[in-house]
């Protein structure tokens, strides 16, 4: 089996920390069983300083021996297709986890990540208010029904919409008790809370090295 690289940064403010996105990529190693490293580029200079690896300045991106990837959403999949713990081995299972996974990125995540921008800003009553209740309130009707998104259990998918909606601003938006039951299990798995806290150790010691 080629060696697993996940790539980050060697530090960021307190703010982010927890929520960068190489921790999807170590929830999903975590989860299948994948033996990974994870490996740094630094935060000052990041804007240009990686473009040949990752051609938007932004982390995370994956190595698997000579192969390289970049996007969360792909390299998700990427890690999905080495383990029917992600990914189901059958052609309907995989095609709805496929499914499910695109919609957290193309359906939510597109909506809540500039609504959350927006209200950070001091905007919270923004305009897409609106449309970022309309998706999150359809997606409260299907988590009312079932206990995962798709093949009736954990998949890759529900890694990804989980990780979209914890959030806590998200989190908290409109009354939506299946959706807040659904992150809750998920960010409940042991091996979601070993990724988070292997995250949230890395960025601890690069306070001391930074010091």
């Amino acid at each position: 089996m080629s060696e697993l690289t996940i790539w980050t940064y060697d530090w960021v403010p307190e703010g982010p920390r927890g929520f960068v996105r190489d921790l999807r990529l170590r929830w999903a190693c975590e989860e299948a069983g994948l033996p990974y490293a994870v490996q740094t580029v630094p935060f000052d200079g990041r804007e240009t300083n990686h473009l040949s690896s990752q051609p938007f300045g932004q982390v995370p991106f994956l190595s698997d021996g000579e192969l390289q990837m970049f996007e969360s959403g792909a390299c998700l999949l990427h890690l999905a297709w080495k383990s029917d713990t992600l990914m189901p081995c059958d052609e309907a299972g995989q095609a709805h986890t496929l499914q499910w996974a695109i919609a957290a990125l193309n359906s939510i995540e597109m909506v809540s990540v500039p609504w959350w921008f927006l209200t950070i800003s001091g905007n919270a009553d923004n305009d897409l208010a609106g449309w970022m209740g309309k998706r999150l309130y359809q997606l409260e009707d299907v988590l009312g029904e079932r206990d995962w998104l798709a093949a009736g259990r954990f998949t890759v998918a529900d890694l990804l919409m989980a990780d979209v909606l914890r959030v806590p601003k998200v989190r908290t938006f409109g009354n939506r008790p299946a959706s807040e039951a659904y992150v809750a299990r998920l960010t409940d798995r042991p091996a979601f809370r070993k990724a988070y806290a292997d995250q949230m150790a890395h960025f601890e010691q690069a306070d001391e090295t930074r010091a």
